[in-house]
């Protein structure tokens, strides 16, 4: 069996994404009917992310001989990614302050409509809401509903309990090790269907809103995309070179099929078992991908960030009642707390955005409607951004705390140790620093 066979996967699905978008403007109607498939290989995909956020936190703290070195790398994740989203969220209140690109719009009943049904949806996650449903309502309900915050919590407190039990906890360990092997496997076959799952989505978003529905709102959607860039390039790039002495474009080739995958369904979540098998191939110990990539998925949304800014000016001058200087930056601190809950709502970032508004700004809400039907698109842009952003993040931290391999990720990047697609896991691990080489984590 050809250990790069996966290769002849990712060309189909650049093969899928172009028909979808062919079906979708040929035949609309057969586009909107094959929304199932999208569905279904992305719900597949969410399937597996409970019992690999699981696996990977319990090995990973498990592993740790001491928690203050847990909560050494959860302090500086948390900081690093209050740190960017505000910037993120500062770049895209300074664009759509710029651009001013919701002038001469109009909202018709039809938009208002829209609106108040993801008004309703971002409703459902305030703060004391979002923190109350962190809290699983038994030990195994958070794999059951899919909930990444509960399974975060439970796999936290496994992961301490196993630390406490010394050697007695190392066969357990070992068993998590290989329920994660399996997991992972399980997953390799599960992304066979990523070509039709990335048809199916594509075709019907293409088929429901058309190409003259993007004509007169391509600049705030052309502008988001650019302001994405910028910030992936002006701001993680020269970060990760500064701190970790890596080039992000080849960190961003290197993770070049899951951002093909996320392109294709649109959700970075399809992607997340991958970005935590390759984090700890490219060098970063266990514990710090364990910890950073799952926290960062609910607290470090960059694109979400500079989404939420852009659209709130877009909707605010759309609807003729602009934001002050003042207002501006008490959205921003808004937005702040708002954007850490975003990964818990369904349609995330327009579903957030609207929320937002409805306790911010009332006024502005019904606005929602007019970016109702552009979000699929730019979803696709906040999903690479959060992706890219997560990335970094996790190579930034395994620096900082000393768990990050420089000379293994020179030799991953430059494409000497390939990762192996077979099985999504290396059947060696890589042998861990001499500081964090303890008996416990090579039981693993």
């Amino acid at each position: 069996m050809s250990r790069d066979r996966t290769h002849y996967l990712y060309i189909a699905v650049i093969i899928a994404v172009i028909s979808g978008i062919t079906v979708g403007l040929v035949a609309p109607d057969l586009g909107k009917e094959l929304k199932p498939l999208g569905t279904a290989f992305v719900a597949l995909i969410k399937m597996m992310i409970s019992p690999i956020i699981f696996c990977t936190i319990v090995l990973g703290v498990g592993s740790v001989t001491q928690a203050a070195k847990v909560g050494r790398v959860g302090g500086l994740a948390l900081g690093y990614f209050l740190v960017m989203s505000t910037v993120a969220l500062g770049i895209g209140l300074a664009v759509g302050n710029l651009i001013d690109p919701g002038h001469g719009l109009q909202l018709t009943d039809e938009l208002r409509r829209s609106a108040e049904a993801e008004a309703a949806k971002g409703g459902e996650s305030d703060t004391v809401t979002f923190l109350l449903g962190m809290i699983p309502t038994t030990l195994v309900s958070a794999f059951t509903e899919g909930q990444v915050l509960q399974t975060l919590l439970v796999a936290l407190l496994a992961g301490f309990a196993l630390q406490a039990m010394g050697a007695r906890g190392a066969p357990v360990l070992a068993g998590i090790g290989h329920i994660q092997r399996l997991v992972f496997r399980i997953l390799a076959m599960v992304m066979w269907a990523a070509p039709v799952g990335a048809f199916g989505a594509m075709a019907a978003v293409v088929g429901a809103t058309g190409v003259d529905a993007l004509t007169s709102l391509g600049v705030i959607m052309l502008a988001f995309y650019v302001t994405c860039l910028v910030f992936v390039l002006g701001v993680l790039g020269p970060m990760l070179w500064l701190v970790a002495r890596v080039n992000l474009l080849s960190l961003l080739r290197y993770l070049s099929r899951e951002f093909l995958l996320i392109l294709g369904t649109s959700s970075s979540e399809s992607a997340l078992p991958r970005l935590i098998a390759k984090m700890e191939h490219l060098g970063v110990s266990r514990p710090v991908v364990g910890i950073t990539v799952p926290t960062g998925y609910s607290f470090n949304l960059d694109g979400t960030a500079i989404y939420l800014t852009m659209a709130t000016l877009f909707v605010a001058s759309a609807t003729g009642a602009p934001l002050s200087l003042g207002e501006q930056v008490s959205l921003l601190v808004f937005m702040i707390i708002a954007s850490k809950g975003a990964a818990g709502v369904t349609g995330a970032g327009l579903a957030t955005l609207a929320g937002g508004l409805q306790s911010h700004r009332p006024d502005l809400v019904d606005g929602v409607g007019l970016i109702v039907g552009i979000d699929r698109f730019m979803s696709e842009a906040r999903a690479l951004t959060n992706f890219a952003g997560n990335a970094v993040a996790t190579v930034l931290v395994g620096t900082w705390t000393g768990e990050f391999d420089r000379e293994r990720a020179a030799e991953v990047l430059a494409g000497r140790v390939p990762f192996d697609e077979t099985t999504l896991l290396e059947e060696e691990p890589p042998a861990p620093p001499a500081e964090r080489a303890d008996p416990e984590m090579s039981a693993v």
